[in-house]
């Protein structure tokens, strides 16, 4: 039996597949090889998730990939109809990310209450200027996002003290559906949004739904950059309808020098860094090896991409 074809889209540095020597044919495309290249490979690691090649390549004639592997959590950068209508099974990094995102947003939730942004400052200034921080425990949050990482950020919540409700789509244990977000928003100290880019979640963080929290709330994203209104975010907060918020994904990535964004008073903005810690790219290359061992022996793949809604659904 020959050798399949795995086909990966690189990135700088390329993934460790030492272990699969003499098991898998590796090839290596670029944005611009990629197209052509597609027919002709079993299997492709998008190791570069942050292009949105794969969505432009995979339209047009010839065979694809069957399976497709993405080293990340969101999937929204490769789906297309036509990747979405085909047999290919997409799979993704749950797993991964989850620990380092709760831990991320737990420390920017103590960052803004106790204001250590202005202590730095402070600092910088050579100013001695005491102040009153704010308490955590006993504070309520909203965390929108009812998979793995919103749940893990709940539970990272919950340890500090916060009240914590989980909302996804649908109703479930442990989870209030959609339809009790705005509730939900009116009683919220904090709100989190590590929610899935859909046609359904985007934009959902919009002027009404800000209009909708306490001057006193804080907002973080860690989602997806489109599914905030930006826009309305800054105005929020300009106007001091919000008392602050931190962003880790943005609409456009890298965030440009000449965004106002950098510079609205209350907004801590960060480069998409969240849920990368040391090692980050190491275990995401072992998370691939450890799936294609499984595809190779013809066992079933966990993390499976349910393609019409853009995401792992849980199962319980």
């Amino acid at each position: 039996m020959s050798e399949p074809t795995l086909l990966v889209l690189d990135a700088d540095p390329s993934p460790r597949l030492g272990r699969l020597a003499g098991r898998v044919r590796v090839q290596y495309a670029d944005e611009e090889s990629l197209a052509s290249q597609l027919p002709h490979a079993e299997v492709l690691l998008v190791w570069d998730f942050t292009s949105d090649a794969v969505r432009r390549a995979w339209p047009g004639e010839g065979p694809r990939p069957r399976w497709v592997h993405t080293p990340s959590a969101g999937v929204d950068r490769l789906l297309c109809p036509e990747l979405i209508d085909s047999d290919t099974v997409v799979t993704n990094a749950r797993g991964i990310f989850e620990a380092p995102i709760a831990e991320y947003v737990a420390a920017l939730v103590l960052a803004m209450a106790k204001d250590l942004p202005g202590t730095l400052e402070l600092q910088r200034q050579r100013r001695w200027r005491h102040r009153e921080g704010l308490p955590v425990a006993g504070t309520r949050a909203a965390v929108v996002g009812a998979g793995p990482i919103g749940r893990t950020v709940a539970e990272s919540l919950r340890a500090l003290g916060v009240e914590t409700a989980v909302v996804g789509r649908t109703a479930r244990p442990g989870v209030h559906a959609g339809e009790d977000l705005d509730r939900l928003l009116t009683g919220a100290d904090w709100v989190v949004c590590a929610a899935p880019l859909t046609d359904a979640t985007r934009g959902m963080f919009d002027a009404r739904r800000f209009a909708l929290m306490r001057p006193s709330t804080r907002f973080i994203n860690v989602g997806r950059g489109p599914l905030v209104d930006q826009n309305a975010l800054v105005a929020a907060l300009k106007e001091r309808r919000l008392a602050g918020a931190a962003l880790d994904v943005f609409e456009t990535e890298p965030l440009p020098p000449d965004s106002e964004l950098w510079d609205v008073p209350g907004l801590l903005v960060s480069p998409h860094m969240s849920g990368d810690t040391v090692g980050w790219r190491d275990r995401l290359g072992e998370q691939f090896v450890e799936l294609f061992e499984l595809w190779e022996a013809g066992k079933p793949l966990p993390n499976v991409v349910d393609k019409k809604r853009g995401y792992v659904p849980m199962h319980d």
